[in-house]
């Protein structure tokens, strides 16, 4: 395990995933993805995700970066969703199966705006009560207090500001260090995106901003978003 890879599993975040094509320089974290996924699921009747853990189909296909990359972040390439799950006995499984797959699919490819070119899905029970795998879904979202993304960063310096009033920004967040990062070579924010907004529009929002704010040099914006708005999930502000 490298540096990169300690430091990312302390935080919560998982893996960095490319975020669109390889042209778009942007990484959504893990964390984010499987708590809108889990999202998607909870509304199917008696289905239960336990592991859900997202990572590149085909290694060997994933191309190299053309900007600088965050810490450990996987390149781009397709992704494959591996999650395990409990199914309602009182149903067929190949129908569930399909279902939630459906799910899934949809949810990081229209919703979070990932390329998804494999579902792997496992069995790890059956349920006779229609309420437990509800129920079960809910311990199993139960984490620490650290709210998804981690606390929010106030913004300071022209590129912050610039970023923090992007429309579809909820607010910035500092989990690989400051919100924005100078480097020699490129610049990198970390955002949070609010509900209803795509995650590669404010992207591509947020880049224009702060490139405005900065001045074109040449240097590349990353974008790393590390938590994207739910439907009735209390937005945090910062202290």
């Amino acid at each position: 395990m490298t540096t990169g890879d300690a430091v990312r599993n302390r935080l919560g975040l998982g893996r960095l995933l490319p975020l669109g094509a390889a042209s778009d320089g942007a990484w959504l974290t893990e964390e984010a993805a499987v708590v809108v996924l889990r999202a998607a699921v909870a509304p199917l009747p008696a289905v239960a995700l336990g592991r859900v853990r997202l990572s590149l189909a085909d290694p060997e296909q994933a191309t190299a970066p053309p900007v600088p990359a965050p810490p450990s972040a996987l390149p781009p390439g397709g992704l494959r969703i591996e999650a395990d799950f409990t199914a309602p006995a009182h149903r067929p499984l190949p129908s569930v199966a399909s279902e939630l797959r459906e799910v899934l699919w949809s949810t990081a490819t229209h919703r979070l705006d990932l390329v998804v070119e494999e579902t792997d899905l496992s069995v790890s029970g059956l349920s006779d009560a229609l309420t437990e795998p509800a129920a079960q879904a809910r311990e199993e979202g139960k984490g620490s207090a650290r709210p998804p993304g981690g606390h929010p960063t106030h913004p300071a310096g022209p590129a912050a500001l610039a970023a923090s009033v992007v429309p579809g920004v909820a607010h910035l967040t500092s989990t690989l260090g400051d919100s924005v990062h100078l480097a020699p070579d490129h610049i990198r924010v970390e955002v949070a995106t609010a509900v209803g907004h795509r995650p590669l529009a404010v992207v591509g929002a947020v880049r224009q901003a702060v490139l405005a704010a900065l001045g074109d040099d040449g240097r590349p914006v990353v974008v790393l978003v590390t938590a994207v708005g739910l439907e009735g999930q209390q937005t945090s502000t910062a202290d």
